[in-house]
């Protein structure tokens, strides 16, 4: 009986540490100025793809011949 009692309190014990190391495991990933960082990343590569770079390049120019057509009409 002692040894089912021993057998027992060491699988508790057990399933408090890997329980601990995924609550810590949650709280890194939940962190938000580490979502907020990750996301700036993501951001930034995308807006360094030449495709992309270069249609909103192109859609800067246009709003700017624009506006500078509405102020010199």
């Amino acid at each position: 009986m002692a040894r089912d009692t021993d057998r027992i309190e060491r699988d508790i014990e057990e399933a408090r540490t890997r329980l601990a190391s995924t609550l810590d495991e949650l709280a890194v990933r939940a962190d938000p100025q580490r979502i907020a960082g990750d996301t700036k990343h993501m951001v930034l590569a995308k807006l360094n793809e030449p495709k992309v770079k270069y249609s909103l390049i192109g859609a800067g120019a246009v709003a700017v011949g624009l506006v500078l057509l509405k102020i010199f009409r």
